[in-house]
């Protein structure tokens, strides 16, 4: 897959279904501040997003097209996407960076809900000064709400063309995870790890790779989230690695774990608990079903294998153009799957203090239920010789 980018009709599509949110959710509006917002909404994609110091605003109004409020420095980038009203000025302009016309553009839109949405609530961030955002409120001739659960019904349900880019980078990163045995040895580091398997996804054709955690340990890992370190693999560790990698901005979001020469026979039955953990959580994900449904259905087949008092906060996500996304697999979630969401399976335990292991699958949720976007992992550990 080479394509990138998308044509016009794919964020008239988006424009339809976000309007349509909007009004049953009576907003006028919704800005955005985020990288990821904007890009959905106009496709504006820039590593210049590294630099902090100039905030960018688009405006998604109730009728007609979006609005970009942006530096100067990035306008003419701008208009090269399918939105044909830029405003800039020449930030940074700390005394009023942005916020004259920002508002300028917010009070000319229809005012039918009195009411317009910001980045306020859950999974979400205001990437602009806060000093700014409680000036802002004050000049515009409506009530800012939580625009968070508005943006995030749009995004948890993906359209044909972004699943497409998440089935290819999880295919992509499937690949190389299986290749990794034939060119990682006991002796190297969990840093030697991640800087091959990282080379390895870039030539297979992955945008970027900016999550790759890698931990190892005898017979299990202590956390997930750190790493890599200079500790080198011994014979009896497992070696977790975990991907966030991205094509075309659409991220997957699975991890692998390799055992390292001969590793215990309580750990490789854990794993096998985990896999059919897995097994489980990918059957029950039908549409329909909460999100507190499929943690049920894997917690289930963990305490069966008698295994009690799963620490984990939540066994899976969405993931989309963010490497985690909402809903959660949790007790007391009750998000139901609707087809096209694009969600993770993980189920994950400590089995001995200081000894974790942890699954994870990325699917998309059909008519007929949970479909694999990544490759399935093998119900054995793979081995590192």
């Amino acid at each position: 897959m080479k394509e990138r980018g998308f044509e016009i009709s794919e964020f008239e599509t988006r424009m339809v279904r976000a309007q349509e949110i909007m009004h049953r959710r009576k907003l006028d509006a919704i800005w955005v501040t985020t990288p990821q917002n904007i890009r959905y909404f106009t496709g504006f994609d820039s590593q210049f997003w590294e630099s902090p110091t100039r905030p960018w605003f688009v405006v998604v109004p109730g009728e007609g097209k979006p609005i970009a409020v942006v530096p100067e420095i990035g306008a003419r980038e701008m208009e090269k996407t399918w939105i044909e009203d830029v405003r800039s000025w020449p930030a940074p302009i700390p005394e009023d960076d942005g916020i004259s016309l920002l508002s300028e553009a917010i009070n000319s839109l229809p005012n039918k809900f009195n009411a317009i949405g910001a980045e306020l609530g859950r999974e979400m961030a205001l990437r602009m000064p806060v000093n700014d955002f409680l000036k802002l409120r004050t000049v515009i001739n409506r009530a800012v709400l939580d625009g968070s659960p508005a943006l995030w019904e749009m995004r948890m349900v993906k359209t044909e063309l972004e699943i497409h880019r998440i089935g290819h980078i999880c295919r992509l990163a499937s690949e190389s995870y299986q290749d990794l045995p034939n060119y990682l040895n006991i002796g190297e580091t969990e840093r030697d790890a991640t800087q091959k398997l990282r080379i390895d996804l870039a030539r297979r054709g992955a945008d970027s790779t900016p999550f790759l955690p890698a931990v190892s340990g005898q017979g299990g890992v202590p956390q997930i989230v750190c790493g890599p370190t200079d500790r080198k693999l011994e014979n009896g560790d497992i070696l977790f690695i975990d991907t966030g990698s991205t094509y075309d901005g659409y991220f997957c979001d699975f991890d692998r774990n390799f055992a390292i020469g001969k590793i215990s026979d309580e750990a490789m039955k854990v794993h096998d608990l985990l896999w059919k953990a897995t097994e489980a959580g990918i059957a029950s994900s039908m549409p329909g079903i909460t999100t507190e449904d499929v943690w049920f259905a894997m917690n289930k087949v963990i305490e069966e294998g008698g295994i009690k008092g799963n620490h984990a906060g939540r066994l899976g996500h969405g993931v989309g153009l963010q490497l985690t996304e909402p809903p959660s697999h949790r007790r007391g979630d009750k998000t139901k799957l609707v087809p096209n969401m694009v969600i993770t399976i993980e189920p994950g335990l400590e089995y001995l203090p200081g000894k974790m292991i942890v699954h994870e699958e990325n699917v998309v949720i059909t008519e007929d239920g949970a479909k694999l976007l990544t490759i399935r992992a093998p119900r054995e550990m793979p081995i590192i010789r």
